[in-house]
């Protein structure tokens, strides 16, 4: 199909409509007055309508200029993100990033850096993937992420502190262990547990206190909450979890010699020299979010 209107001719119908006047839409394209009459007037011919009237000094749109000008509208805008887009693209920025992050982390300390992120950057889009001990390891010694937040430090490959975790024992009010003032490992070892399962697709880890006679395993600590919360067992949630809730219901269990552990967060670039621009940019901002906390 071949169009009789070209998407300039739009873009002077916009200008004219924004500026009130031909010659002010002249001087802000850049092009002679009569250069946007002569525009104007053959779009007029090709479309069998009229679509500019004059009123006084000023140039205004007919109500039929108006309503074809809304719908051009998001056509210009598309233009004009292409272009932008290209200028990115010419300039080595990905047109997407892959971002591990372990299941540990507090979501909010990735997605506040990525908003900020995104409001300069209209090309790159992002894939977020939840991970857990050997799938965390594996994305980044596989580099199948451009950014991954990790555990522990993994072998030969340079990470950056991104914060700290706290796990804590939870059991709903209505729980047994909820009524106990204090606890011991034996009182844990006859009662459900809840333990989040490792998402890694080969070689399985296990991590922490696995002693208790019946176990659930989910996948993750959303799954894992909703099973604490229909009272089936007690479970160790980030604090950053627990306090969302804001669950009065919910009891943190004090454990003799165990009542809380620290588990260190890092981040990650797998592909090293070879991370593109966008990526390292996403990265120190992620890095600058910390201090901000």
């Amino acid at each position: 199909m071949r169009l009789k209107t070209t998407l300039d001719q739009w873009l002077t119908l916009f200008e004219v409509d924004k500026a009130g006047s031909i010659q002010a839409a002249a001087t802000a394209l850049n092009k002679s007055h009569t250069t946007l009459i002569y525009a104007i007037k053959k779009l007029e011919s090709q479309l069998g309508i009229s679509v500019v009237k004059v009123e006084g000094r000023r140039a205004v749109l007919t109500d039929d200029g108006k309503s074809l000008l809304r719908r051009a509208q998001s056509m210009i805008e598309q233009a004009q993100a292409l272009e932008e887009i290209s200028i990115q693209l010419a300039q080595g920025v990905e047109s997407e990033i892959i971002i591990a992050i372990d299941h540990l982390c507090d979501r909010k300390w990735l997605y506040e850096p990525l908003a900020i992120f995104l409001e300069g950057n209209s090309t790159t889009s992002i894939k977020v993937i939840e991970t857990s001990l050997s799938k965390t390891s594996s994305m980044v010694e596989q580099e199948s992420a451009d950014i991954s937040i990790i555990t522990l430090p993994i072998t030969n490959y340079p990470c950056e502190s991104f914060g700290t975790v706290n796990m804590l024992p939870i059991v709903m009010k209505s729980h047994p262990l909820a009524s106990k003032p204090e606890l011991c490992m034996a009182d844990l070892a006859v009662n459900r547990q809840i333990v989040t399962r490792d998402l890694g697709e080969s070689v399985k880890r296990d991590v922490g206190w696995l002693k208790s006679n019946q176990r659930i395993t989910v996948d993750n600590f959303d799954h894992a909450l909703q099973a604490v919360k229909h009272g089936l067992g007690y479970c160790r949630i980030p604090e950053h979890i627990i306090k969302r809730q804001n669950d009065p219901d919910l009891v943190i269990l004090n454990v003799e010699y165990s009542n809380c552990y620290h588990v260190p967060l890092h981040l990650a670039l797998p592909k090293a020299d070879k991370t593109g621009s966008a990526t390292k940019n996403l990265y120190r901002l992620l890095l600058q979010s910390v201090d901000k906390r």
